[in-house]
């Protein structure tokens, strides 16, 4: 039985990966902060109770910020995959925290990094790497693009990039970077523009919000459906030889053309009900990331099937089901077409995900 470790378990990839990875027989298990609250809404549907001698599933207290626990973490556990999908994932929060952007989202990889050599395991490891990197070079961004990050959050990105790299060159690490282009869904945390969007269309039909409140609706971005990406991590870290892989669906719609997107569909006229708040502005934005993903197509076998139309009504519909609204359907004839019976706990895990916080990641 194979045997895998995620950071960021309990955000919108480490639930679907865990998902994947136990479908596929591994032994999965998780690290999770320590808080005063439970913050795994998007993993009680997978939860096993470790006393049952069939489970596949543990969850780890831990922290980012702690070589030596991690250290301990990976020596005992002893993984043969480490997926580092931890971090302070939010873009304009890191211009509020620069700071612990840089420490967790940055330096948090070369203390896994080091905890797994340090441990003398021989895991395989996955960096969660961002299309922020990018900034404003120009599309389509592929591997040999140049970085211009503009953000903390893109800085402490490229931080963590280039340490998996250095490690997978100097100590002979397989290391693979997952340059990642915008991938959404329903479990996408409610502050996320997407999920914002689509949270309100549902909202505004139920009677419980009057207006959505947004930033920049010029920007572009490549959105594509996170169980996909999910599936893309898993690809790379089954390679011979390890490399860093952009994934993204090639098309880059703007804010704007997502709201109408969402609101059409829902058969709302979106002009009545979004205004733009400067608050949401960042000090230094990004015009636009659309992946060139040939790479990806041509090594590891990974085509996107979902376009971001498709995924705003599979939003719509998660979003209006988890309120108690009759859903639109089409959003749900997608997913079943396209996954089976993948999206089963999506109104679930979805409607938990209403119920919560600010949802940052």
């Amino acid at each position: 039985m194979p045997k895998a470790l995620i950071t960021g378990i309990t955000g919108q990839d480490g639930s679907y990966l865990a998902e994947l990875l136990l479908s596929k027989g591994y032994e999965v298990h998780g690290l999770i902060r320590k808080a005063s609250t439970f913050n795994t809404e998007r993993i009680d549907h997978i939860y096993q109770d470790p006393h049952d001698p069939g489970a596949r599933l543990f969850l780890h207290y831990g922290d980012l910020s702690n070589g030596e626990q991690l250290t301990n973490l990976i020596y005992n556990v002893r993984p043969e995959e480490v997926y580092h999908l931890g971090a302070q994932s939010h873009v304009k929060v890191s211009f509020d925290m620069p700071e612990y952007t840089g420490s967790v989202t940055g330096l948090g990889t070369t203390r896994i990094l080091e905890a797994i050599r340090r441990s003398g395991n021989q895991a395989r490891f996955y960096q969660a790497s961002s299309s922020e990197m990018f900034g404003n070079t120009l599309p389509p961004q592929n591997e040999d693009s140049l970085f211009q990050p503009r953000s903390p959050y893109a800085i402490a990105k490229l931080y963590a990039y280039w340490s998996a790299r250095n490690y997978r060159e100097a100590y002979d690490m397989f290391a693979v970077n997952g340059i990642l282009f915008n991938h959404e869904s329903p479990r996408r945390g409610p502050t996320f523009l997407s999920r914002k969007v689509t949270r309100a269309v549902a909202r505004i039909l139920a009677g419980h919000q009057k207006k959505l409140y947004l930033g920049n609706l010029d920007a572009r971005r490549d959105y594509g459906y996170a169980p996909e990406y999910v599936e893309a991590m898993w690809k790379m870290m089954q390679l011979d030889h390890p490399d860093d892989y952009v994934v993204g669906t090639g098309v880059a719609p703007t804010m704007r053309e997502f709201v109408i997107e969402s609101f059409d569909y829902a058969g709302l006229d979106w002009q009545k009900y979004v205004e733009i708040d400067p608050r949401y502005f960042r000090p230094t934005e990004v015009d636009a990331l659309v992946a060139d993903a040939s790479r990806a197509r041509n090594q590891i076998g990974w085509e996107p099937k979902i376009t971001y139309t498709q995924l705003a009504r599979i939003m719509v519909d998660a979003d209006m089901e988890s309120l108690g609204l009759e859903p639109i359907g089409e959003g749900l004839r997608i997913l079943e077409e396209n996954f089976g019976d993948w999206h089963r706990w999506e109104t679930g895990v979805t409607a938990l995900l209403n119920s919560e916080g600010n949802g940052i990641e």
